[in-house]
């Protein structure tokens, strides 16, 4: 009897008892129920930025649709204003005179500035105007000359130079003769 008694044992289930049948069958359908509503809320619970990227923040994608460039109409007739030294210097020739990027001399540095106030305010105005070196040439630009020649003593002068401001250009002659 020992052999059926243990045949019979080896083909009982887990469950050996009506409350444990309940439980069972009470937890196969919450344990589902729950798994379900949190995986929803774990979904919808906001925007979830990619892991390392932020390519896709609002401030990402209004860069890329900025334009690349602008039109800017004036008019012609309208009065020319004429930028100060320390105006051009300030929009055009800080970002490296002001650090010493690529080589260029820093503002106020007498020794750097002295071999190159040597050469005089022509030279200084031509370099500026075609460009040495690492840095762009000015000419041809946003600038004028008569406004780059401007900046040019303006710097010269902060490194120790004693050149005068340029004078002005003659205003162009007038086409109703």
């Amino acid at each position: 009897m020992s052999a059926e008694h243990d045949t019979h044992e080896s083909h009982e289930g887990p469950i050996k008892t009506p409350r444990q049948l309940i439980w069972t069958v009470v937890a196969s359908f919450v344990v589902p129920i729950v798994t379900i509503i949190l995986l929803v809320n774990f979904v919808a619970s906001g925007d979830k930025p990619a892991a390392g990227s932020e390519g896709l923040s609002a401030e990402a994608i209004a860069q890329r649709l900025a334009p690349i460039g602008h039109v800017e109409i004036r008019d012609a007739s309208g009065p020319a204003v004429v930028r100060t030294g320390e105006q051009v210097y300030q929009a055009a020739c800080t970002a490296c005179h002001g650090s010493g990027a690529a080589g260029a001399p820093k503002t106020g540095d007498t020794a750097a500035w002295a071999p190159r106030l040597t050469q005089g305010y022509e030279t200084l105005l031509n370099s500026a105007l075609k460009g040495k070196g690492a840095m762009a040439a000015q000419g041809g630009g946003e600038y004028s000359d008569y406004e780059v020649g401007r900046a040019v003593v303006y710097l010269a002068n902060q490194g120790g130079g004693k050149f005068e401001e340029p004078a002005a250009p003659a205003p162009a002659a007038s086409a109703a003769n």
